[in-house]
């Protein structure tokens, strides 16, 4: 799929399922890529990917011939976010937005002019988005994380940002936004639900996409049916650890 056709597809509001890898493990990453996925978002945010781990993940994503690649980024900052461009992700998904100006600052740095600030120098992604700047700025998607108190005060302003094709919802930090002593804080779940539906109604409001980072299949499933149409299942390194105890404990029980 390339990145025009998917960028094509999102804004339609069609559903896409994407995998979240927070690991330099190209190889791992190219296989998690081939599995059926709509998309694979490498985590230059928390995760463990330097630039080099960026690129050769793209490159691994782009092996797939099927899925295509996104780039959480470290900041909304031209620079990290003009770099994940030129390795060739397909849109990046920007970490704490907290107002519409911060929204369209995002949006700028990922369009070159005059639509936008993002400097010319296309490097790998000449070679798929693009290089013509009119065709990259039309090609890459561009989502703005709504993971703080200040940003789901502000989501209804920010969700009306002109350009912006989506707002990603940051689970565990929303949940410490709205009162949660931890993600898994039970209390909140209610004060929880309901910025969800927030979210996502500023979104429908707005025609753009409501995404959201899941834990589980279980919990993807849930949000698919509750009106989100973009949807990571993550990640990498949880489900290594996951699986290494699972066969851990099987084995240990023939004992």
């Amino acid at each position: 799929m390339t990145a025009t056709e998917f960028a094509a597809r999102v804004r339609r509001r069609e559903t896409v399922i994407g995998y979240w890898v927070a690991l330099d493990n190209p190889i791992g990453t190219e296989r998690i890529a081939r599995s059926g996925y709509d998309y694979v978002a490498l985590d230059a945010q928390h995760g463990l990917i330097g630039y080099s781990g960026l690129l050769h993940g793209l490159l691994a994503i782009d092996a797939s011939g099927s899925a295509v690649g996104l780039v959480r980024v470290e900041a909304n900052n031209p620079t990290p976010i003009g770099k994940a461009l030129d390795a060739g992700a397909a849109g990046v998904i920007v970490p704490l937005i907290n107002t519409a100006d911060e929204a369209a600052a995002a949006v700028a740095a990922c369009r070159y002019p005059p639509a936008g600030i993002r400097s010319y120098g296309p490097m790998r992604s000449a070679l798929r988005i693009g290089p013509d700047p009119g065709e990259a700025n039309d090609a890459v998607l561009v989502f703005g994380m709504i993971e703080t108190t200040e940003g789901l005060a502000n989501v209804e302003a920010i969700a009306a940002t002109a350009g912006l094709d989506g707002l990603y919802i940051g689970p565990s930090d929303l949940a410490l936004a709205v009162g949660g002593s931890s993600p898994a804080d039970p209390s909140i779940t209610h004060a929880f639900d309901a910025a969800l539906v927030r979210v996502r109604d500023a979104c429908d409001a707005n025609g753009i996409v409501a995404g959201i980072h899941s834990a589980t299949g279980d919990i993807a499933a849930k949000r698919l049916a509750a009106g989100f149409t973009f949807v990571s299942i993550a990640s990498d390194l949880i489900h290594l650890e996951m699986s290494a105890r699972s066969h851990l404990a099987t084995a240990k029980g023939t004992l």
